[in-house]
């Protein structure tokens, strides 16, 4: 089982290396992949360094599969040329998500939607992913007519050079900008850049793709995405209203028992997801469970998943680990 990770050199790259060897992956071998000015650098695995290689060498090499997280263009390149030699491409960016052609996929709410002949497999937005892990079992149940959904978003979600930039401007250093305001001491309601609608496209994903997930082009959903200066994890704020009544405990019973989700309700003993507490974390946490007073069948929830492991890097591996149980590959 030959593994090529597309990207290897960048946050989700790493992480996915790290999870790969967390998860007693069965591989044989990997191939770290990289721009032209990474080719020759080395990424650690399993007590080696293993070298990085260029794009055709890794294709000539005919991965079983390739974990790509190096951006859409890249991905347009390159992943129908993985998938002409065989080599089942997991895509970490939005360039396929939108595609009715490819399955857009979260393994504990969709993963048997796939079959032998999906070749580009999409994984969903960061934001996306916890949301609608802790969503779905609530919509099977009781049907979601509606979601408002608020993020705050770490700055790992940028990457590298955010990172640079917080610690730039936490020590005084002019440097170079990955955003275009300070994000030290601030909240930026601004993630990924603006449409046309006024929306970002980070809140439109947000919209899109969880119909696509869930299987309702007509569930309706608004998003305002905030980055806000922490790293480690996203926040969300979620508001629904749904089509049948509930109990609130049934509501947490439901949730405790989903695959994937930690409950974190006392309220009492002030335990809630942060941030914080979810980084390196690959369960989505949900927390703050109560009614919306304001309406019928309201309820707000609290959603906090680390983006880089169960929203990006961890999502891929366990699609993966799906088509490998089920002799998908």
């Amino acid at each position: 089982m030959k593994i090529a990770v597309v990207g290897a050199t960048g946050l989700v790259g790493q992480v996915m290396i790290q999870v790969l060897e967390e998860r007693k992956f069965p591989l044989s071998e990997l191939i770290p992949v990289a721009s032209a000015r990474s080719i020759g650098k080395e990424v650690h695995f399993k007590g080696k360094q293993v070298k990085v290689v260029g794009m055709e060498t890794a294709i000539e090499s005919k991965p079983d599969i390739a974990l790509f997280s190096a951006g859409g263009e890249t991905s347009l390149a390159f992943a129908e040329k993985f998938a002409a030699v065989g080599t089942t491409v997991i895509d970490n960016s939005s360039a396929w998500r939108m595609d009715p052609s490819k399955k857009l996929i979260i393994p504990e709410v969709n993963a048997n939607a796939l079959t032998k002949e999906d070749k580009i497999i999409a994984n969903p937005n960061c934001s996306t992913i916890q949301m609608i892990l802790a969503l779905a079992p609530i919509h099977k149940k009781y049907g979601i007519e509606r979601i408002v959904v608020s993020t705050y978003q770490s700055i790992t979600g940028t990457g590298v050079k955010a990172l640079q930039q917080l610690e730039d401007e936490q020590n005084g250093i002019e440097g170079e900008k990955a955003y275009p305001h300070q994000i030290h001491r601030n909240a930026l309601p601004h993630c990924d850049v603006f449409q046309e609608n006024g929306y970002t496209k980070e809140e439109m994903k947000l919209v899109k793709e969880s119909q696509k997930i869930m299987g309702d082009p007509n569930l309706k959903v608004t998003a305002t995405a905030v980055r806000i200066p922490t790293v480690g994890g996203h926040s969300e704020s979620v508001n629904l209203s749904l089509q049948k009544e509930f109990e609130l405990e049934e509501i947490k019973s439901l949730l405790s028992q989903s695959p994937g989700i930690i409950v974190q309700d006392d309220v009492a003993n002030n335990l809630y997801p942060m941030p914080l507490n979810v980084h390196g974390k690959d369960t989505v946490f949900v927390g703050r469970i109560r009614r919306d007073e304001s309406q019928d069948n309201g309820l707000n929830l609290w959603i906090v998943a680390d983006n880089l492991r169960k929203g990006a890097a961890t999502n891929t591996i366990q699609i993966a680990e799906y088509l490998l149980a089920n002799k998908l590959l």
